[in-house]
């Protein structure tokens, strides 16, 4: 396809397509952020042009589904995990994906925290293996596609609590796939060690109302053993979450990045930039209600940072960047406004 543009300033596709997303379960943000976009550039389709969302993981999946040709637009959260998937470095293991390539991602600002119980006699990450029989761990199973084991047991074997061995040593490990089952059961006893994220979630909120927190450090070789990768760590301020009365330094989690190859067609790659860019406000504006500090998608989205991706951007997504730069986001017909 070759790309046109019709007043003046709009690209619409020339052909019909038929677009498919790998987003997540179905009910969380990377469906939100697949469902605007499918709506936004079905509108700047030609009759005939189909769209579908299909549920995902936001890890290796969305990946895979690319390198299969399964997926056109696939979503990865963390940001830093998009990398790693790029590189093929570190503990992902899989094949690098030198044909990937980013369309821009979505703020999305989280940490993976480490809570435990404040009776453990631990005040560090590494403490965990001289009290391994005490422990019931509950966070994501590291099973070669979720982000969050994968990283919450890579953080674990760098503090020298290698998970193999606490299981040896009598810790039980209880894995669920998305965060909120485990902040429950750490909340009402379940488990005595939580590593998860998504703590901007009102349940972190309530992990201390039955019995009382520590948040533990991951210490300087975990921290520097994913820097080495190109994994960041943040900070979660104190007071952000129950009990934590100073500054934790943690392994950060942010950002959804949307990827796809390097052989998008090029005018479908130039308009679904050009919509997330220029159509922002209606992804904004189903968040507004939540405050800044504690949206699970970050608004006011800035384009500047919008393409500051872990994956090379793709050749027509930075050219829609140059396209639209210094202007502003369409404001008339939108949804949740």
């Amino acid at each position: 396809m070759s790309a046109t543009v019709t007043r003046s300033t709009e690209p619409r596709l020339t052909s019909p397509v038929n677009l498919r997303f790998k987003a997540d379960w179905g009910q969380a943000n990377l469906t939100r952020i697949s469902g605007w976009l499918a709506q936004e550039i079905g509108d700047r389709a030609p009759k005939g042009s189909q769209f579908s969302i299909h549920a995902g993981r936001g890890g290796v999946d969305a990946v895979d589904a690319l390198r299969s040709g399964d997926a056109d637009i696939a979503l990865v959260t963390p940001a830093a995990a998009a990398r790693l998937l790029w590189k093929g470095t570190g503990p992902a293991a899989t094949s690098p994906a030198p044909w990937l390539r980013a369309l821009g991602k979505i703020p999305h600002r989280d940490r993976l925290v480490v809570a435990v119980a404040a009776e453990l006699p631990v005040h560090t990450v590494g403490d965990l293996a001289r009290h391994a029989a005490q422990l019931i761990i509950g966070t994501s199973a590291d099973d070669g596609v979720n982000a969050i084991g994968l990283a919450a047991h890579y953080g674990l074997k760098l503090a020298g609590a290698d998970p193999e061995q606490l299981r040896r040593d009598g810790a039980h490990f209880r894995y669920e796939e998305r965060p909120f089952p485990l902040v429950h059961a750490f909340a009402t006893g379940a488990i005595n060690v939580l590593i998860q994220e998504a703590v901007m979630m009102p349940a972190w909120q309530r992990i201390a109302e039955q019995r009382e927190v520590r948040y533990l450090e991951w210490g300087d070789d975990v921290i520097d053993g994913f820097a080495s990768l190109g994994w960041p760590s943040a900070t979660v301020e104190a007071g952000y979450l129950p009990s934590l009365e100073r500054d934790l330094l943690t392994l950060d989690f942010a950002d959804f990045v949307l990827l796809c190859r390097e052989d998008l067609d090029d005018e479908v790659a130039y308009l679904a930039t050009w919509c997330m860019v220029k159509t922002r406000l209606a992804l904004e504006s189903q968040y507004q209600h939540i405050p800044a500090d504690h949206t699970p998608v970050g608004y006011p989205i800035n384009p500047d940072e919008m393409q500051n991706t872990p994956v090379p951007l793709h050749d027509s997504a930075q050219r829609a960047y140059l396209d639209v730069a210094g202007e502003g986001p369409l404001t008339d017909g939108l949804l949740w406004t």
